[in-house]
């Protein structure tokens, strides 16, 4: 999978590391900011009160 990956990044070497340095950091702020904080909402321990 990550062959595939690294095959279909455009470019040389130094470019598509920097794309999938780029890509990662988008999946996980994507993960961080929208899907995350969605799934909490939905988890049945965020109802508990002290």
């Amino acid at each position: 999978m990550y062959g595939y990956l690294w095959g279909a990044l455009p470019g040389p070497r130094p470019v598509k590391a920097l794309l999938a340095i780029v890509l990662v950091v988008a999946v996980v702020l994507l993960l961080m900011e929208v899907v995350f904080p969605w799934v909490s909402e939905h988890m049945p321990y965020s109802d508990v009160t002290v």
